[in-house]
């Protein structure tokens, strides 16, 4: 199915039973590996609040969640520089802490945000994202708990926007190169 979000064309690239079957899977391994430490997730805003919702949703384990604002990009390109708008203000050390990120792709918004979680000394400190674009990493990452690895195109939907625009979209949609 094609649609369109403002001037550009977007085709169904990932439907949202795939999605929430990949997510189960993910929150499976986190309740195994994390079955008795209650970790604290923290969920980078906008775009990841619906993946943060849904595998919250799926964890059978004590778990807390907050959340932080971080942005780099503008339109369908990364400005190249993150901005933190929304601070962390829970207390790090010693906590197991899970990133949980929409999207994965040049890297630069963890590799800017990790030193300063690192920084509060966590006991452990893993990444969940829900997307991943190995071609456009320039920061290289560990993504532990990784839901699925996609070409370098510009995504929207399931909490990824165009300018503001098609968060809410239950799927995920590529952009359509004209």
């Amino acid at each position: 199915m094609v649609i369109q979000v403002l001037d550009k064309k977007f085709q169904t690239y990932i439907n949202a039973v795939t999605i929430s079957e990949q997510i189960k899977k993910l929150a499976g391994q986190i309740n195994n590996d994390y079955a008795d430490k209650r970790p604290l997730f923290i969920a980078i805003l906008n775009g990841s609040f619906m993946f943060a919702s849904d595998l919250f949703k799926e964890l059978s384990i004590e778990a807390e969640i907050c959340f932080i604002k971080l942005a780099s990009y503008k339109g369908t390109k990364s400005t190249g520089n993150v901005i933190t708008s929304i601070g962390l203000d829970e207390q790090l050390k010693d906590r197991h802490v899970i990133i949980v990120e929409d999207i994965v792709d040049t890297g630069k918004t963890l590799h800017d945000f990790l030193p300063q979680l690192i920084d509060q000394q966590p006991a452990s400190l893993k990444i969940a994202a829900l997307l991943h674009k190995p071609d456009a990493l320039k920061f290289p990452l560990t993504i532990d708990y990784l839901g699925f690895n996609v070409p370098n195109k510009f995504l929207l939907g399931y909490g990824l926007d165009y300018d503001g625009l098609g968060r809410n979209i239950k799927e995920i949609y590529q952009l359509v190169e004209d």
